[in-house]
């Protein structure tokens, strides 16, 4: 079968590889479409946490069963997709019913070879049916279940105001899920493309740009004063985590759904009077990926307004810079196999 290969930091090669063989308790899936996150991105441009190369990219995936091992209930030929985050099943977390920090996690992609490729093997365990949804609305539920953990985490709550730093593919998610707990959401990005997006396409009634706008007098005009409860990063940049600390209200829950190397920095003083509360948000449960789906099937998210571009598989090596560069308008790109 054929594979693209990260082999360096801007680098990919095209290779052949096996035909994965039928392991016990694992699955085998031909891949249909491949969604390009942000992780897809930091690892071609090197900054990517937890990651190393050669590499396989990949797990934003729409895919077809092929046949399994303890697969109850899947057919082949039937549409799938997975969760692409195999845990030990035995650690604190994963005892805990935390598999999504697993202490040993292995995420298809990152830790281990993803789904840039047309077939691949994961764990009988993570295969979610599809539900009637499209190739393209399959590859697009694990992104935006990244943004339902992160709402969920935040536990917000309706008529609240929910500040969500950046608009990138996961920033939007987050704004959808925020919307559909009953959120009062307030988009921030320094790119006014990616703000208009967000007004149009996804009816968010507040847009920030901190380049050209006063955050501090809009977040003031906009709560009346208060700030919003609710602060969530989807930027994974450190200036922009590191600035969110003061955009929140006093009681406030600030949620690190981005990530990125460096390190916190925050005033203890303006933090500590605050008595605000700091979380991180790391990938995504079970329960998130069904929320996702069942909302997609309910109309209340059209994923496929995110896909901005397309791709054939044999046009990755030579396209994938570009999306790089925000002069583009990537918002989601889309490998079809």
């Amino acid at each position: 079968m054929k594979k693209l290969v990260c082999t360096t930091p801007g680098s990919f090669s095209y290779q052949e590889g096996e035909y994965p063989a039928q392991r016990e308790n694992y699955s085998i899936l031909k891949i249909k479409r491949i969604g390009i996150c942000g992780t897809d991105l930091h690892a071609f441009e090197g900054s990517q946490p937890f990651f190393e190369y050669p590499r396989v990219l990949g797990h934003e995936l729409a895919a077809e069963f092929i046949e399994g091992d303890n697969a109850e209930g899947f057919t082949p030929g039937e549409k799938v997709t997975f969760i692409p985050y195999f845990n030990c099943g035995k650690c604190i977390a994963c005892r805990s019913g935390k598999g999504n920090c697993c202490t040993s996690i292995k995420v298809c992609g990152v830790h281990i070879d993803g789904g840039m490729a047309e077939y691949l093997s994961v764990p009988s365990y993570s295969l979610i049916h599809g539900e009637g949804l499209s190739d393209d609305e399959l590859a697009l539920v694990e992104p935006l279940a990244i943004g339902a953990h992160g709402v969920s985490r935040a536990d917000v709550k309706p008529g609240e105001f929910v500040l969500v730093i950046g608009a990138g593919p996961i920033g939007l998610g987050i704004m959808e899920f925020a919307r559909i707990a009953g959120g009062k959401v307030i988009s921030m990005d320094i790119n006014d493309n990616r703000l208009s997006f967000c007004k149009e396409k996804l009816g968010v009634g507040y847009t920030i740009n901190p380049m050209t706008d006063d955050v501090d007098a809009r977040l003031k005009e906009i709560t009346n004063g208060d700030y919003p409860t609710v602060v969530i990063d989807a930027t994974g940049s450190q200036r922009a985590i590191n600035n969110g600390f003061m955009y929140m209200a006093h009681g406030a829950r600030y949620v690190l759904v981005g990530l990125q190397k460096g390190e916190l920095i925050v005033s203890h003083p303006e933090f500590h009077k605050r008595e605000g509360t700091l979380m991180s948000s790391r990938n995504a449960h079970r329960e998130d990926f069904e929320h996702v789906i069942r909302s997609m099937k309910e109309g209340l998210v059209n994923p496929a307004t995110y896909i901005t571009h397309r791709v054939k598989f044999d046009e990755v090596k030579d396209q994938f810079e570009s999306w790089l560069d925000p002069k583009n308008g990537v918002i989601k790109a889309m490998i079809e196999m």
